[in-house]
């Protein structure tokens, strides 16, 4: 889809639903038209790195179309879902690309823009929907993105339908993916050793009802031939007075190695608690997190961790490692701005050791040069990050629901931790714009 195409589509969709709303009223009149302008700023600067480049900056302008009908009227409602997106450089000289805004071609250069479009058919019987075709997904053990400027996409099918007023389930099949900075919908997801490449992934699920003062998930998944993972999840929110509330959450991931296991054996539990004081404007959250086994608690699909430590750039999720988190949230909207917010935390891991990784395997491979086995992760791995944040949406007027964003993200490792130290600034400005229904 070229960019003109991407900017006419609001008229061209205007137009077409107004001509055909007479005769199919039940699909049309709950339709909804949206396009997101999204422009981002992001500069690597990698002080000390263990690998990768040392320097990248990028600076490109995004447009999200979103288009969701209603249902066709009767028994079985039929209807589609579509989106649409262009990606456009402002700015990525010569060996400052590979931030993930923009693809990067062999020449170590990045596109001058890039495209994609898709969409899914949807079924509705009573409380239950099928999806087919390519979407967003979100589940704890399957979730795609949406970190940089054109989200993640997976093709296949989603089934979701409620169990009773405070119950919900879903179960899904995906065999195909779309990255964040490609057009193909035949890409990989890939983690710290597994890869969808060649491979599908399964799961099913059940969550209680968001609106509830406690409240849990249970999920299974399965990447074929590789692993098969459990999930848990509890949470609470308790009411200490008219101005202050106390929050807990609770993960629990357990990971299995299956089929051809062609990441390697792999054998891996995952829990995180965080507890989180609101008082009036402010909150502050203490979190913990530890990984029990000898391989990194891996995923695919850049959001498919629910863990209380997976933060801005790191997820703390090394084998063996353990981690603490501290944060502070501000709400300045009565004594600055409205719509004005802050936000820092701190994280810090240890006791990281994946020098017993199974030899072979994805994250202890073979090096033919050296004639010995290399794990990802050594022994001693040790590493912290700092997030600052601060967010501004504009409350009214012509430019209302206008999003600024600015953060900084910092981290430092140590060899056997074997990540980057980098210093990260993030600039991101989002305007929506409804073309068709919403509010």
């Amino acid at each position: 889809m070229r960019p003109t195409l991407l900017f006419c589509a609001p008229l061209l969709a205007s137009t077409w639903v107004t001509a055909v709303h007479a005769d199919t009223p039940a699909l049309f009149s709950d339709a909804t038209l949206n396009v997101l302008s999204r422009n981002f700023f992001l500069n690597n600067d990698t002080r000390t790195g263990h690998n990768g480049d040392s320097y990248n900056r990028e600076w490109a302008q995004g447009f999200i179309g979103r288009f969701q009908s209603g249902y066709t009227p009767g028994l079985l409602g039929v209807g589609v879902d579509a989106h649409g997106f262009v990606g456009l450089r402002l700015d990525s000289g010569g060996g400052r690309a590979g931030t993930g805004l923009l693809p990067v071609g062999d020449s170590g250069k990045a596109a001058g823009e890039y495209s994609s479009a898709g969409g899914a058919l949807k079924l509705r019987l009573g409380d239950t929907q099928l999806k087919l075709g390519e979407m967003e997904v979100e589940t704890p053990v399957f979730d795609t993105a949406d970190k940089r400027l054109q989200p993640e996409y997976a093709t296949g099918a989603l089934l979701q339908g409620l169990a009773g007023s405070d119950l919900s389930w879903t179960a899904g099949h995906f065999s195909a993916f779309k990255n964040q900075d490609e057009s193909s919908s035949r890409s990989d997801f890939d983690g710290y050793g597994a890869s969808t490449r060649n491979q599908s992934i399964s799961l099913l699920g059940i969550q209680s009802a968001a609106n509830h003062t406690w409240g849990g998930a249970l999920y299974v998944g399965e990447l074929s031939d590789t692993w098969r993972q459990y999930y848990g999840n509890l949470h609470l929110q308790q009411t200490l007075s008219d101005s202050s509330r106390l929050n807990w959450d609770a993960n629990l991931y357990r990971t299995l190695g299956s089929g051809a296991e062609r990441a390697g054996a792999i054998n891996t539990t995952a829990v995180s608690l965080l507890g989180k004081l609101s008082i009036g404007s402010q909150a502050f959250s203490l979190g913990y997190q530890k990984i029990s086994g000898d391989t990194p608690f891996d995923f695919v699909g850049g959001d498919s961790v629910y863990l209380a430590n997976s933060i801005k750039y790191a997820d703390f999720n090394g084998a063996n490692e353990q981690s603490w988190q501290l944060r502070y949230d501000l709400d300045l909207s009565q004594a600055l701005l409205p719509g004005l917010t802050f936000m820092t935390r701190y994280v810090r891991g240890s006791d990281i050791d994946g020098s017993h990784a199974p030899k072979g395997g994805a994250y202890n491979p073979y090096d033919a040069e050296l004639g010995s086995y290399v794990p990802n992760q050594g022994d001693g791995g040790k590493h912290w990050e700092r997030d600052i944040e601060g967010k501004y949406r504009v409350q009214s007027g012509a430019a209302k629901d206008l999003a600024l964003s600015l953060s900084y993200v910092t981290h430092r490792s140590n060899d056997a931790q074997a990540g980057r130290d980098i210093d990260r600034l993030y600039v991101v400005a989002e305007y929506p714009l409804d073309v068709l229904g919403g509010h």
